[in-house]
């Protein structure tokens, strides 16, 4: 019956910013999912149900004698909003529903769509607590169902008769035949006599390693679970951290950094991952550098080793403490770029020199009427419609993209000079002096547009990844 071999229930973890919910999100692109995510005041009745108080109209009454009334206006019963108490499913009975109408919705002999119960941060919460019974569940058979039904309490058994009321599982025979006994597993599912996890019910969980010993997980509970590591690495965007007009590589940040953070903790638990810190346009500014990446490592990873070392000390050797990533100018807070600049340094990180303005000739070599790092790069850009630019010319392929993209909303973007050359924009609506007196820069016209040639590779990649951001383009850019 069951065809996949995708595990039902599975568990993300790895260090903060790996990209843990990203690898769901593209696994479960196209599904319906519930989310939700757990927390130290989680319990049961947060995540399964509850009684809760709702407003529900009612007519208005009065009382003649011993009855109460409705009272009439112009022959139509008035109606008053009132609070009452009932019971409401919260994220697991709504997958579980869910899952289940599904069985019904499919025809004999069809598979069911699958419903995906998406937990973030589940070691957060108390499992224990949160699952309670419904832990017996989690132990599913080969087919994918649960192996031990449990009993429904009389208020989720109320809920969900209502919920199931109607419904025919057209493979109900196939159910039944799992379960000894000969008894109607399926009628008392309906009927919300039993609970049983169909086996088109994922449930799937992420997990920060660093956050593990906020509510340890038992090993039985874990047993319950297939566990997919999710490790740092450099997921190609080619972010940059730019601070004082400079702009520093983000992975070679990462990878400095990390190993501190493994010689200081011994550890792999309190590790950056490349999401950590998202970038706007592929640029972290250095407000954001500072607020989350150097907030986290001073309290939260090197507090307890005392900041040990060259990497933290100052130009006067003193320690380089987190108040001295700010200054006060103006009566306005604002982040000491120095300060940033000194603890890259210390780490033997230098600004980028690909990215740098004066186009230096340094580390590239002439091929032509263009310029290429000595090291060979593709650039391709596939766009959603399955067109793929692909060069010989990377120059060419950048062209074509621009033009595909449309120049008109190229160079609205290009004119807000996020990357440029001599001072101009890289798409402008006229020629600039700058450009025309610099041999190693032309401009090639497109429609009523004229776009810089000259740039360096890495430029035209950020330009179109900038577009792709700007624009929700959904382009699949390979630079490598």
């Amino acid at each position: 019956m069951r065809k996949s071999d995708i595990p039902l229930q599975q568990i993300f973890y790895g260090a903060p910013g790996t990209g843990k919910s990203h690898a769901i999100n593209e696994l479960t692109a196209g599904k319906d999912v519930i989310r939700t995510t757990f927390h130290p005041d989680t319990d049961y009745s947060t995540f399964v149900g509850a009684y809760k108080p709702t407003t529900k109209s009612v007519p208005v009454t009065t009382v003649i004698g011993t009855n109460a009334v409705p009272v009439k206006l112009n022959g139509k019963e008035m109606m008053e909003d009132k609070i009452v108490y009932e019971y409401v499913s919260q994220a697991f009975l709504q997958a579980y529903v869910a899952a289940w109408r599904k069985y019904s919705d499919a025809q004999e002999g069809e598979e069911p769509t699958d419903e995906f119960l998406v937990i973030e941060e589940i070691n957060r919460g108390n499992c224990a607590q949160i699952f309670g019974d419904l832990f017996q569940l989690l132990d599913r058979g080969d087919e994918g169902f649960s192996e031990y039904p449990i009993k429904a309490d009389s208020d989720m058994k109320k809920l969900l008769e209502k919920e199931f009321e109607g419904l025919e599982i057209k493979n109900k025979e196939g159910i039944n035949a799992l379960f000894n006994g000969g008894k109607d597993i399926v009628a008392e599912v309906l009927a919300g006599d039993v609970l049983l996890l169909p086996n088109n019910l994922y449930i799937w969980a992420t997990m920060n390693t660093s956050d593990q010993s906020l509510f340890p997980i038992d090993s039985a509970f874990k047993r319950r679970w297939d566990w997919n590591y999710v490790p740092i690495s450099d997921a190609g965007k080619k972010w940059m951290i730019e601070v004082n007009g400079a702009q520093y590589d983000w992975w070679k940040f990462l990878e400095a950094i990390n190993d501190k953070v493994y010689h200081a903790t011994y550890s792999e638990d309190k590790k950056l991952g490349y999401f950590f810190c998202k970038a706007k346009d592929g640029v972290i500014s250095a407000d954001k550098f500072v607020s989350k990446v150097i907030f986290y490592l001073w309290n939260d990873v090197f507090k307890d080793s005392e900041f040990e070392g060259d990497t933290f000390k100052d130009e006067d050797g003193e320690k380089l403490s987190f108040d001295k990533f700010y200054s006060v100018e103006n009566n306005q807070v604002k982040v000491n770029g120095t300060k940033i600049v000194k603890f890259l340094s210390n780490l033997n990180l230098s600004p980028d020199s690909e990215a740098d303005e004066d186009n230096s000739e340094e580390g590239f070599e002439n091929e032509g009427d263009k310029k290429l790092p000595k090291t060979s790069k593709v650039f391709s850009v596939e766009f959603p419609d399955g067109t793929v630019i692909n060069e010989n010319n990377k120059f060419d392929t950048y062209h074509k993209t621009l033009s595909k993209i449309g120049i008109e909303q190229v160079e609205k973007i290009a004119a807000e000079m996020k990357y440029h050359r001599l001072h101009t924009p890289l798409v402008t609506k006229s020629k600039y002096e700058a450009i025309l007196n610099k041999p190693e820069y032309s401009y090639i016209q497109e429609g009523d547009c004229f776009i810089v040639k000259g740039i360096n590779n890495i430029t035209m990649y950020r330009m179109v990844m900038l577009l792709d951001n700007r624009l929700d383009l959904q382009l699949k850019v390979c630079y490598e």
